[in-house]
This record gives structure tokens, sequence and C-alpha cells, in this order.
């Protein structure tokens, strides 16, 4: 393909590029005064590569047509999929951002840039074929997401999140990095079609090690047992915006590169990645709900649940199958707006003086006096743990369906006995809001931006998500049909 052609491909990223750099100079200039003008206008740049990437889904874009950059680079259905929920997400993630850093005075013009940035990095993830462009992608988001996470300079637990991050991010991306190079030894190429085609037939005992630190390196990203240990403190100590934004994002954008690297640089030897992806699903998906049980922090409980998701979704990937893939991004899909859902509640959650209330404790008897914010946090809780007739339940419904169809019976079966473990906590939370005597704590007022976002994730993960599942599901057969497509 021509120069200008791979340029048009790669249109999204250089529209965040610019926007990214225009809105640093604005930053530099103008001051923390101009953030809010800096976020919206970073907003407009984050819907504008949305609308770039929206046709390429709706297309079906696969094949030659979408390699860029002589194979570094992929524009087909499935990153435009990814994409879409990254920059939803982090576009809500800038809406939400400025009643709460206001009231610490930590609302700087940075912050909107930095997650401009993240999102061109997390653009170039899920579109890399080829491992050079995987880590320049990866590392382009970490370097953000360290800021990020240290934002509340003022906040010890702040400066510890982004310390903790920092050095076990690092740690990840060198075993990545490790693993990387043993995967290039070993198959003398680092183009995902190349690996492909270097591993059909035999493979060599130092491949099978490459494809153990590069999956090792992944699982931190997405938070999947054994790499969670950062999960609870970093969410818990993050501002609460910023934590909206590593759970739903940045995870999006590693389980989708993980994908490509299970299902294209690596399809050809399922049986080699099939049994540690096995485990991490069964492990994430019990250590996140048992984790779960004793949590008093808010935050903490949505870290052991967010690492509970990542297990359900991981044994669509085990199955190894199209139809597997395309059960992955269907949850994925749900578990964004879930998760969004859910943080959004927590910033509403605020007593009379505008300080966040987070001990789930405080939350007794919440529904005397916040009726509406009530129900929807039962709502999420209720989709969080499957429970019919909530969009949550058709999530895992369709991973587990895979699942089945892929012959890994007893893989379902243990992942809804599971199911059942994860529903106590849940459950726990609407008995503690709806059946506990009042602690009359989070009596604070919602901002109209929290309100609308929350309105809209409810809405969604409500009954009338099923009216979606259709159209959803097609755009999801679609992408995951563009991964499987063999050039």
């Amino acid at each position: 393909m021509e120069f200008s052609g791979s340029l048009a491909l790669v249109a999204p990223e250089i529209v965040l590029t610019v926007a990214g750099l225009v809105l640093l100079l604005v930053a530099a200039w103008a001051g923390d005064k101009a953030a809010r003008t800096i976020s919206i206008i970073a907003v407009a740049a984050l819907a504008a590569a949305a609308f770039l990437v929206a046709p390429a889904l709706c297309s079906g874009a696969s094949g030659a047509d979408t390699i860029a950059f002589l194979g570094q680079y992929k524009a087909d259905a499935f990153a435009s999929f990814a994409k879409l929920l990254i920059y939803g997400a982090a576009g809500a993630s800038l809406m939400i951002a400025p009643p709460y850093l206001e009231r610490f005075g930590a609302m700087r013009a940075e912050y909107p840039v930095l997650i401009v940035f993240a999102a061109v990095g997390m653009g170039m993830m899920v579109s890399a074929t080829d491992l050079l462009t995987l880590y320049i992608g990866l590392e382009l988001n970490s370097l953000a997401a360290y800021v990020l996470a240290a934002f509340l300079r003022t906040d010890n637990r702040s400066a510890e999140a982004g310390l903790k991050y920092f050095v076990l991010g690092a740690l990840a991306s060198g075993i990545l990095l490790f693993g990387m190079s043993l995967t290039y030894g070993f198959t003398g190429t680092t183009s995902f079609e190349g690996i492909r085609a270097a591993l059909d037939g035999s493979i060599a005992t130092g491949t099978v090690f490459g494809i153990v630190f590069m999956l090792a390196g992944l699982a931190f990203k997405v938070s999947a047992v054994p790499f969670h240990m950062w999960t609870p403190d970093v969410y818990e100590g993050a501002p609460t915006p910023v934590t909206t934004f590593f759970a739903t994002a940045p995870k999006v954008a590693a389980l989708a590169l993980t994908m490509r690297v299970a299902l294209d640089a690596f399809g050809t030897q399922a049986l080699a990645w099939q049994q540690i992806i096995i485990f991490a699903a069964l492990a994430s998906i019990v250590v996140g709900a048992l984790g779960a049980i004793g949590q008093t922090n808010i935050k903490r409980l949505l870290a052991y649940s967010s690492i509970n998701n990542i297990g359900f979704m991981l044994i669509g990937l085990a199955a190894a199958t199209q139809a597997g893939a395309s059960a992955m991004l269907v949850y994925l899909a749900i578990y964004v707006a879930m998760s969004l859902g859910g943080f959004v509640a927590v910033l509403m959650l605020k007593d009379a003086d505008g300080n966040a209330v987070e001990d789930i404790a405080d939350l007794a008897g919440l529904s005397q006096h916040r009726k509406v914010l009530s129900l929807c946090i039962a709502m999420i809780m209720f989709s969080l743990a499957g429970i019919p007739p909530l969009f949550g339940f058709w999530g895992k419904f369709v991973v587990f369906q895979a699942a089945v169809q892929a012959d890994m019976v007893a893989l379902a079966a243990f992942g809804i006995a599971a199911s059942v473990i994860g529903a106590f906590y849940y459950i726990k939370i609407v008995k503690i809001i709806y059946f506990d005597e009042p602690a009359n704590k989070a009596t604070g007022k919602s901002d109209w931006a929290h309100q609308a976002i929350l309105a809209l994730c409810a809405a969604f993960i409500s009954p009338l998500g099923y009216l979606l599942t259709k159209w959803l599901g097609s755009l999801a057969d679609s992408a995951a049909a563009s991964l499987f497509s063999v050039v």
C-alpha cells in the first residue's frame, strides 16, 4: 500500500496526536484556567476519532486493504470495535473529572492531554500487527497512566498508587519485552503474520517460553491473576475519575491486544497457550470473587470485581474460536458500561461538604434519601453479578455458550458455579443500601455530568439493553471475523 493510503488508515491516531500536541501548547500558554476548555476540545477530538473508525466496523473491514506501513498496523473491524469502546470510555473519563478534581484544586490542564495521548497509545495497541508497534503503543499508554495514577500530588494515597503502578508496570513491561525477544529469536521475525507462519508446524521450547512471558506481561495489563496485585491499591489510591479510566479504556486495549497476540500471532499453536489462559481465567474468577468479600472500601470491591470479570472474559479466549472472540467483545462492551456506571456512582457518593464517601458501611440506608442513585447502584450490582433480566447476564451467557460450543463444558460449569460466589458481595451492597439503618453520610448533591452518564449506563444495562443484542452481536461477529481472517 502507498504511503498516502497508510496515512488514511491511521487518520484517527493522527487526529488525536495533532489534538494532543495543540492542546499541550494551549495548556502551556493558558495554564490551568483553560483546563475545562481543553477537556471539551479533547472530548471533541475523541468523538472525531470515533467517527473516523466507525465505517471500518460497520463494513466489516478486513484483509490486505486494512494493513498499513508494510504490516506494522491493521485498521480492521476488530480494531475499530475496540477503539470505539476506548474513545467512548476516555471521553466519559474526561467529562466526569472536572467536578471531582476542582474540589481538590487539582484540575490541571495536563489531565485531558494525558488522556488523549493515552488514547493514541491504546489505538496503536489494538491495531498492532508487529511486536514493535505493540510495544510502542503499550508504553505510550503506560507513561501517561503512571502520571494519571499519581495526579493528586497532595494525596499520599495517590502518590503511593502512582509509585506502585510505575514499579510493577515497569516490571511487567520488562517481562513482556523479554518474551518478545525470545519469540523474535526463535521465529526470526517481529511480524504477527511471520510469527504465525513460522509456528505453523512444530514449536521450539524457546518459543513456548516466549509465549509464556508475553502472556504474563499482558496479564498484568488486564489485571488477571496472578498478576493482579496492583489493582486494588491503585484503584483505591488513584483519583476516582482516573480509576474510572483505568477500569475501562486501558482494560479494553489490553484485552484486545491479548486477543490479537493469542489468536493472530500464536493462532496456529493454540494448544501452547490455552492452558495458560484457562488457569488465568479460573484463578481470576476465584480470587476476584473471594477477595471482594471482605472489602470495606467500595473502590477496592470494584477492583476485585474487575479481576473477576476479566476471568469470565478470558473463558471466551480460552475457547480459541471465532465464536469465543465474538462473545468476549460482547461481554467487553457490556463490562465497559457496567464499570463506567459503577465508578460514576461512586463519584456521586459525597457527604454534605462534598467529600467522597467510599466506605461501604457509610452507604447504609442510602435508599431513604437517594432513591434514584440507589436504584442505579442496585442495577449495576445485579448486572455485574449476571442476574437476569439485567444485561450483564447476557455477557456471561454468550461467553459460556462459546465455551460449551468449543467442548469446554467443565470450564463453563466452573464459571457458572463461581458466579454464585461473586453474587454474594454484590447482593450484600444492595442489602446495605436498602435494608440497613441509615448512616446519613452520602447526602451531597451530584453534578449533572455524573447524573447523565450514570443514566445512560443504567439504561444500557437494564432490560432495554436486550433490544441491542442482535445489533451488538452482529458488530462483534464482524469484528471477530476480521480477527480470524488471514491475509
